[in-house]
């Protein structure tokens, strides 16, 4: 029996191979043909390998003991409500002016707010300006590579969804909180809410969803830290990948800020997605049909072309 030894084959064997395992991952699942065309499995070869190295137990929440150096926030929690609250009030924990933040764009529509604090090497004035304690506290903190203030206000939720990129985790420092379980984080079908100075580390690549069913605000802090990974190698391709895509995906809190290429690019691809958006409720079928014979193309494309 002989094998293809053309490299597109293998190509297209690795990567579905690692896309079955992200959709297997997890207790809770989406169907199969969203899990197959959701945009997180364009990164399913990356993210096998993170979680293949990764030093933290596949589970979606971790142990917050395990990571001591991230302490200080914990301790010094009070300071940063204080900054957190002071521009809550004044409006700029807000959802984004443009349609130039990809990563959290669809949850503006369900409520959630943020406010940048850093982003993977980039520093933004009007964090350093608006909240210097939180921004000092973060820059010594070297594996926490992106941080925001994070709101949820009273009746918003966030849809179930899984983050595209396993090379971080993610950390909740509750910090003006219901203290209710009807203010709620779910993550693989494990249910947890927020309390005021108490931290969660979970992460983000298992499907989640939360809610704020009550009539007080949700204010948090939300970090990516460095997923734990084994081997140099390993470790050394996710600081690259971080520095070259997720920084290319900043955005700003101020106009004149910074906005990455991709954020950029963002704004220009969002007006097909409302076209598209627009086929689907008009012809439902017509749209489907041209979304497969889309993805079609492209596959073939790639791996037989």
């Amino acid at each position: 029996m002989s094998f293809p030894l053309e490299p597109r084959f293998w190509l297209l064997a690795v990567f579905v191979a690692s896309a079955l395992y992200a959709h297997l991952r997890g207790r809770v699942r989406f169907g199969l043909a969203r899990a197959l065309t959701d945009f997180t499995v364009l990164l399913a070869p990356f993210n096998a390998l993170m979680y293949l190295f990764s030093r933290t137990p596949a589970r979606p929440f971790l142990d917050t003991g395990a990571f001591p150096e991230l302490a200080p926030l914990n301790e010094h929690w009070r300071e940063i409500r204080d900054e957190a609250l002071k521009l809550d009030d004044a409006g700029e924990i807000k959802r984004a002016a443009t349609h130039n933040d990809i990563g959290f764009n669809s949850f503006f529509r369900t409520g959630w707010k943020r406010f940048y604090l850093k982003w993977y090497g980039v520093d933004l004035a009007s964090a350093q300006a608006l909240c210097p304690r939180t921004v000092e506290l973060l820059a010594g903190i070297p594996n926490v590579k992106a941080a925001m203030f994070a709101s949820l206000p009273p009746g918003a939720r966030l849809v179930r969804h899984r983050d595209p990129y396993a090379g971080s985790l993610r950390y909740h420092l509750g910090l003006a909180t219901p203290g209710s379980p009807d203010c709620y984080i779910e993550v693989d079908g494990e249910r947890r809410h927020w309390r005021d100075g108490e931290v969660m580390i979970f992460d983000e690549t298992f499907i989640h969803h939360a809610e704020n069913a009550t009539d007080r605000r949700r204010v948090i802090l939300m970090c990516d830290i460095e997923r734990p990974l084994h081997a140099m190698p390993i470790r050394w391709l996710n600081r690259q990948f971080a520095r070259l895509v997720m920084a290319a995906s900043v955005t700003q809190n101020w106009q004149g800020e910074r906005v990455g290429a991709i954020n950029r690019a963002f704004r220009h691809l969002y007006r097909l997605r409302l076209a598209g958006k627009a086929l689907k409720e008009r012809h439902r079928a017509v749209y489907y049909v041209g979304k497969w014979v889309l993805i079609a193309g492209v596959v073939y494309l790639i791996f037989v072309a």
